[in-house]
């Protein structure tokens, strides 16, 4: 598989582009990838989740702050899969989140498809559009831009 290639990720390649690791790697498969444009993948919501200890004991949800980081780290890929971008000394950072708006609770059990597109990039920044489905309900959508930046800088 090529880093171009829109056929679906699992998770070694997920984790050749995204830097996160266990617990905060939120996205378990991408179905579809067109590197630079779009993505859709799923994060498998389950029981074991460390948050779901204190998200809420008795009534686990998850929260919406971690829903939104799942929708950046897939628009991460969008931009890490570029041929030519040098993942191993680059990090995708949020700069921004807007208008988003949280529609129904996501539980274990849930299988949370994640659809980002961009929208535009200028330079290092990037702006997506991004929906968080369970079963073709809306969970959470809204808008995210980030930079890719070099690690060193940070």
């Amino acid at each position: 598989m090529t880093k171009n290639s829109a056929d679906h990720l699992d998770i070694q390649k997920i984790m050749s582009l995204l830097p996160h690791r266990y617990p905060f790697l939120l996205v378990d498969r991408v179905e579809e990838l067109i590197p630079g444009e779009h993505i859709k993948a799923y994060k498998n919501v389950t029981i074991n989740e460390p948050f779901f200890q204190g998200h809420f004991p008795g009534l686990p949800v998850m929260p919406g702050v971690l829903i939104i980081e799942a929708l950046a780290q897939a628009g991460g890929m969008i931009v890490l899969s570029i041929d030519g971008i040098d993942v191993e000394n680059k990090v995708f950072l949020f700069t921004g989140i807007n208008n988003v708006k949280f529609r129904r609770p996501v539980v274990p059990g849930d299988k949370l498809e994640l659809n980002v597109t961009k929208t535009r990039n200028k330079m290092n920044i990037w702006k997506m559009t991004c929906t968080a489905s369970v079963d073709g309900e809306i969970a959470a959508s809204g808008e995210v831009s980030a930079a890719i930046v070099d690690r060193g800088a940070l």
